[in-house]
């Protein structure tokens, strides 16, 4: 099953300015990029935190969302390890999964050595402080597979993820 994040970043590498701050922010470029890759994927795994950012579920996807307490409306809810969700998912007949954040569920998922693909929007913009794309310290080499940049001056990057020379 092919796994992919899908984050957007400012330029001093932070994925959101708090835990409220919705992806309001990114371009249209990177909405259009978003909706693209994730419809095409159809199934999103994200954070309760995130998902509550949203105005509501992301339509023609099945919303995933990693929460121990709470149910919400138009989401499954998983406590799953990442490799059993995916086998489940597999099971469903999904060949793609778009893992959509934040920075807990990237790092979850990165550290488990099950990402083949990250997709970044850098955006053209800088926080100062922060979340962080990844919550924890890790290494994974990265490979350019595709670059583009928007009228905007937003970077469009994708990379292929290599574990094997990933350590901790």
């Amino acid at each position: 099953m092919k796994t992919f994040i899908i984050a957007a970043v400012s330029a001093d590498g932070y994925i959101a300015r708090d835990e409220k701050h919705a992806a309001l922010w990114t371009g249209k470029e990177d909405k259009r990029r978003f909706v693209e890759l994730t419809k095409r994927a159809g199934v999103v795994v994200m954070g309760s935190t995130t998902y509550t950012t949203l105005p509501r579920a992301l339509k023609e996807r099945v919303n995933i969302v990693y929460s121990k307490s709470k149910n919400y409306e138009g989401a499954e809810m998983t406590q799953k390890d990442p490799a059993e969700l995916l086998r489940d998912l597999e099971a469903r007949g999904f060949k793609e999964v778009a893992i959509c954040g934040g920075s807990h569920i990237y790092t979850m998922f990165m550290k488990a050595k099950l990402v083949d693909t990250l997709y970044l929007t850098i955006e053209p913009i800088v926080f100062g402080k922060g979340i962080r794309l990844f919550n924890e310290e890790m290494v994974a080499h990265l490979k350019l597979v595709a670059c583009g940049q928007t009228e905007s001056g937003a970077l469009l990057l994708e990379y292929s993820v290599d574990h094997s020379g990933t350590s901790k």
